[in-house]
């Protein structure tokens, strides 16, 4: 159970492994969720998975505004309906794509203290739910995403000059993030 308090970029190849399910929710998990709700707060997002964390669980969190939830063992049992929406990932910073989801989810699956449940979610949280899942298969959004829409977020938000979308080519966006991860791990050795 290898795990970061930072979250892991595009181009490790942890982002692309499948995770294990938990067996028992322990103690360990239990650690691992929190801190990953603190990686969560200080990035600012609506949702982590533990392989972006470089966790190989199958446990997830997520914060749509009414405090954190951790998921542990989660798995779609129903989706209804279809939007398309943009997502970004804390994976790929500041890449921003539409991508295609269910507009309603049921998601079945065991909170912390080891206790089934289910989650009736719709529009932001069934999409970070999809967006989550995904992660816990391999699958990041610009596997998902229309190409069409992709593009960088470029400037500060809290800044006076607003944000400036630039649009991309997924192939060179990849090549942003795997140039990075090669210098990263070159500076490692």
């Amino acid at each position: 159970m290898s795990e970061t308090n930072q979250i892991i970029r595009y181009g490790d190849p942890v982002l692309r492994r499948k995770a294990q399910p938990v067996k028992k929710v322990t103690p360990q998990v239990r650690d691992v969720a929190e801190r990953m709700m603190d990686c969560l707060e200080r990035a600012g997002g609506l949702g982590l998975a533990a392989p972006q964390v470089g966790c190989g669980l199958r446990l997830i969190i997520y914060d749509v505004g009414e405090g954190p939830v951790a998921v542990v063992n989660p798995r779609i049992q129903q989706s209804t309906g279809l939007v398309e929406a943009v997502e970004g990932c804390l994976s790929l910073p500041r890449l921003y794509g539409d991508v295609q989801r269910a507009e309603q989810v049921v998601v079945k699956a065991t909170d912390l203290r080891g206790h089934p449940i289910t989650i009736e979610a719709q529009d932001l949280l069934a999409r970070v739910l999809q967006h989550e899942i995904d992660h816990l298969e391999g699958v990041l959004f610009v596997d998902r995403v229309n190409p069409a829409t992709l593009h960088w977020l470029v400037g500060d938000a809290a800044q006076e000059d607003p944000q400036q979308r630039v649009q991309t080519t997924l192939e060179d966006a990849l090549k942003v993030f795997e140039a990075r991860q090669a210098s990263h791990t070159a500076a490692e050795e």
